[in-house]
């Protein structure tokens, strides 16, 4: 990441903020300016970071996304893991993009997504998801990469879970990607060199809304 000028820790704090979610593109510029003024506050950073210092920031790193995707080449890896969820999804496989901050978040949201197939009379063999702090490696210059976790709802059978992890393994390999992964059931899968590339649009289909994976598994 090009800080440019010497930053405090706390403005670097601050940068490493405004730089995942620019680049992550799920969300609006304004919703991003209004994320960071609230971290800015909530950290008591006032005195020293001002909202303006921030929205600059914000504007600058929206730019530079904004100048790269011009060169980005398409299909960009981004697009080929969507390709990928979908798929899994149509396998019967629940397929989840940036669930929660942590793995218990994502569990919790894949829970979520069962309970409302369960409704429809209709149960997942099996889920895979990456969440935020996964996604932020995923966006790094250097040596950027994507972890994938993968089990079955309720589940404690080895072979279950191994079969499930083959299966998400097969269809990113399908799609052109590098899969890492010892099939050990307690190991997620690694996507080497996986560079997110997502420019925020508001015309962009919001990867956030669970219910489409809801939609694509009972169709």
């Amino acid at each position: 990441m090009d800080k440019g000028n010497k930053m405090t820790e706390n403005e670097e704090f601050i940068y490493e903020s405004i730089f995942n979610q620019v680049r992550m593109g799920f969300l609006s510029l304004d919703e991003i300016k209004e994320n960071i003024l609230e971290e800015i506050e909530d950290n008591e950073f006032e005195d020293e970071i001002s909202e303006q210092w921030a929205n600059d920031l914000i504007d600058n790193e929206y730019q530079k996304v904004l100048t790269e995707s011009e060169k980005w080449s398409k299909p960009t890896d981004t697009d080929r893991l969507i390709t990928a969820f979908d798929e899994l999804c149509k396998e019967n496989i629940i397929a989840l993009h940036n669930a929660g901050y942590t793995t218990s978040d994502g569990e919790y949201e894949v829970v979520q997504v069962e309970q409302e197939l369960n409704d429809r009379r209709k149960a997942s063999t099996g889920y895979c998801f990456y969440h935020e702090q996964d996604l932020s490696r995923a966006v790094i210059t250097e040596d950027p990469s994507l972890y994938i976790a993968f089990q079955k709802i309720n589940n404690s059978n080895v072979d279950v879970t191994i079969a499930v992890g083959k299966k998400v393994a097969e269809i990113l390999k399908k799609n052109g990607f590098e899969v890492k992964w010892n099939e050990q059931a307690t190991t997620k899968i690694l996507i080497p060199d996986f560079k997110w590339q997502l420019l925020y649009d508001e015309s962009n289909r919001d990867l956030l809304n669970y219910e489409n994976v809801v939609e694509l598994m009972t169709e």
